[in-house]
């Protein structure tokens, strides 16, 4: 019976009781009927739950007295009370009860636990509203004592100001003083250099005067020493022709690294066939620089003629005609030179594109191309590309393979890159792609799409502007016909030779 008495004690449960009834008093008016009803019920559960506990005890506690323990108490005070209907029993069993009595009281615990955090938190928080109020109004003192101190100072860069100003008009004024005064002087040793001047000249032609009686008494004892003349076009070590040729060598080496690449992207977006792409940007290589070697020679023969009229001087007539070219190197019409390039990438059969597709569509590197190939041939030493043919033997010292290249095949497939020369020396090698069965019939190969090209098979104006042969020339003019041998030559035989002359003389007004 103690014991249950003093878990009783410890649940404190009126004490809950106690606690629920002042909050339902303290939120009565401001609950709404339902939830004034809930709390009502909540306070009659916990109540009859208590009820319970205590007759639990009172029942423990008589039984102790023996069969009639406390019978007088509870005639006395328990029955008439409950005869007024006021008790009713808990379903609950009283193991039951005291559980759910300790979950209340842990659950209000709780409550009490978070209501005083939050009301200790509320504190801190008020606290720290405090002290940031104190620290606004210090920052509002300190910002109007800034404002003042402005203020202040605006007040006396004002006056400064006004101060500085006339400053300023007082050293405008002693400066336009002072510069009138430098134009009076400037005047004065204006007259004092013209008066030094003419002393000079004056000087000059006394001792011009001087030397000339000296002359005419004494006579000429001096042998006449001509001028040293300037050094021709033509040296070795002239500065003009290092400097350019350095830097078209560089350009020559830039267009391989960079613009042949572009020049491959645009020629891959038409046609799949890398081989075919690397013929087309050698082939247009050797059409640049052939229509401008042409073009160059055109220019040079009229730029002799002009000058052989008018030409006096020490220099011979083609150092003369080399100094006019050093200085008037852009005299080339670069649209006819472009034009010339496609036509004679049109008529070479080894190369192809698709029917719709023209070679203009890598004109940027025909024109870079041509530029290229006519200040290479404006030098007083040009430099040019050797002639390549496919299927030819392989030369170490002027062209390097390709990393697709068969290092054992003697014989080059195609070429990628030309060879740089100036005269017989090797300036910059080439580049070019061996493979193990190349041979002439590789180079005579026709593409398919070529063949079915309605317009390059029967253009006539690709007819017309083949260049005669100069050996059907010579059987004309001969009255005879072609020897045997050459009739029986075959035709891919003599289609093997390298066409890097395709370009037509007769636009230059050259006939072969």
């Amino acid at each position: 019976m103690a014991e249950s008495l003093r878990r009783l004690v410890n649940l404190s449960s009126f004490s809950i009781l106690q606690d629920k009834l002042e909050r339902w008093l303290e939120d009565y008016h401001v609950n709404t009927c339902d939830q004034n009803v809930g709390r009502c019920c909540e306070v009659i559960e916990l109540n009859a739950k208590v009820q319970a506990q205590l007759f639990k005890l009172l029942s423990l506690t008589a039984s102790e007295g023996g069969m009639y323990g406390g019978a007088s108490v509870i005639k006395s005070r328990l029955l008439p009370w409950l005869g007024q209907g006021i008790f009713t029993a808990g379903a609950l069993t009283s193991d039951t009860s005291m559980g759910i009595l300790a979950e209340v009281a842990a659950k209000d615990r709780e409550i009490n636990e978070i209501q005083d955090m939050y009301e200790t938190s509320l504190k801190g928080l008020e606290a720290d509203l405090s002290q940031t109020r104190v620290e606004a109004d210090e920052l509002k003192a300190e910002l109007t004592e800034t404002q003042n101190e402005l203020e202040s100072m605006k007040r006396q860069s004002t006056s400064e100001k006004m101060f500085t100003d006339a400053e300023v008009r007082e050293l405008r004024s002693k400066l336009h003083m002072a510069e009138d005064e430098i134009s009076a002087l400037r005047n004065r040793a204006n007259l004092v250099d013209s008066y030094e001047r003419q002393i000079q000249h004056l000087r000059g032609d006394v001792a011009a005067l001087t030397g000339r009686r000296d002359v005419m008494i004494n006579g000429d004892s001096e042998p006449y020493k001509p001028l040293p003349r300037p050094a021709s076009p033509f040296a070795p070590n002239d500065v003009t022709q290092r400097v350019r040729q350095q830097n078209l060598v560089s350009r020559f080496n830039d267009m391989y690294i960079h613009d042949r690449l572009e020049a491959m992207e645009k020629l891959r977006i038409y046609s799949d066939d890398h081989q075919n792409n690397q013929r087309i940007v050698f082939t247009m290589m050797q059409e640049a620089f052939t229509a401008a070697k042409l073009a160059f020679t055109s220019y040079k023969m009229r730029v002799r003629s002009n000058l052989s009229v008018t030409h006096m001087g020490p220099e011979t007539l083609e150092e003369a005609v080399q100094d006019y070219i050093n200085r008037n190197t852009d005299l080339y019409d670069l649209p006819a030179l472009v034009s010339d390039v496609i036509r004679g990438l049109n008529r070479n059969p080894r190369i192809f594109l698709p029917p719709d597709v023209s070679y203009s569509i890598i004109s940027p590197f025909i024109r870079e191309a041509c530029k290229l190939a006519w200040n290479m041939a404006a030098l007083a030493h040009p430099l040019d590309i050797t002639l390549a043919s496919e299927a030819e033997l392989y030369d170490d010292t002027r062209y390097r393979r390709s990393y697709d290249s068969d290092y054992t095949a003697p014989l080059v497939s195609h070429h990628i890159w030309p060879c740089l020369v100036q005269g017989l020396k090797v300036i910059v090698k080439g580049e070019c792609c061996t493979l193990r069965g190349a041979s002439l019939n590789m180079s005579r190969s026709h593409s398919p799409i070529r063949a079915r090209s309605p317009t390059r098979a029967i253009s006539p104006s690709r007819a017309r502007s083949r260049s005669p042969s100069p050996r059907r020339i010579d059987s004309v003019m001969s009255g005879r016909s072609p020897s045997p041998g050459l009739r029986s030559r075959s035709p891919s035989r003599a289609s093997s030779r390298a066409v890097t002359a395709s370009t037509s003389l007769s636009h230059y007004g050259v006939r072969s």
